[in-house]
């Protein structure tokens, strides 16, 4: 398969470490690489992300095939992943580095991004106002590599801090129709 057909897709979350397992092994889903983005330094560290100095976000970029899994259901994944609400972070992760936001890199994305946004405030499935940002992508720069697939480098770390941030909670909750 040739290369321009993929696409990438830019999602921020929260923690990085927990927007990857999420997407991997999708049929279609090429390369999920953990990274900072939105930011206005060139090749921040993650010291420097956490410092709250930088302007980037953790953040996840995907390289898909669109013709074996659509835009569409990567914004359905990422929506089921977040507590889109929250406008200060995820869970027990707080700052600018850790809000949400969904990075396009195309006009279409940026219309089903915003679509996707809209259906989500129209549904009533939450009671307070979508937060989630959406922006044009922006330079995405590779974080460290003892973040990239740390779920399934550190499994019991990733699994306990998934439990004790409260995001495994609420992602079930959501699953069931919780509000």
């Amino acid at each position: 398969m040739e290369q321009e057909q993929y696409k990438l897709a830019t999602f921020a979350g929260g923690c990085f470490w927990c927007m990857v397992k999420p997407f991997d092994e999708q049929p279609g889903i090429h390369k999920i690489v953990s990274g900072y983005t939105g930011g206005h330094t060139v090749n921040p560290t993650y010291e420097e992300v956490c410092s709250e100095t930088t302007g980037h976000r953790e953040a996840v970029q995907i390289t898909y095939d669109p013709t074996q899994f659509s835009y569409e259901k990567l914004l359905e994944i990422f929506w089921s992943q977040i507590n889109p609400t929250d406008g200060g972070g995820q869970f027990f992760d707080r700052g600018e580095s850790y809000k949400t936001a969904i990075y396009y890199h195309d006009e279409e994305q940026k219309i089903q991004a915003e679509k996707s946004k809209q259906e989500l405030e129209k549904s009533g499935r939450f009671s307070a106002p979508i937060a989630t940002d959406i922006f044009k992508a922006s330079p995405f720069y590779e974080a460290e590599r003892y973040h990239q697939d740390y779920y399934k480098k550190q499994p019991s770390h990733y699994n306990a801090y998934q439990i004790g941030s409260g995001r495994a909670d609420f992602i079930k909750q959501q699953a069931k129709g919780g509000n």
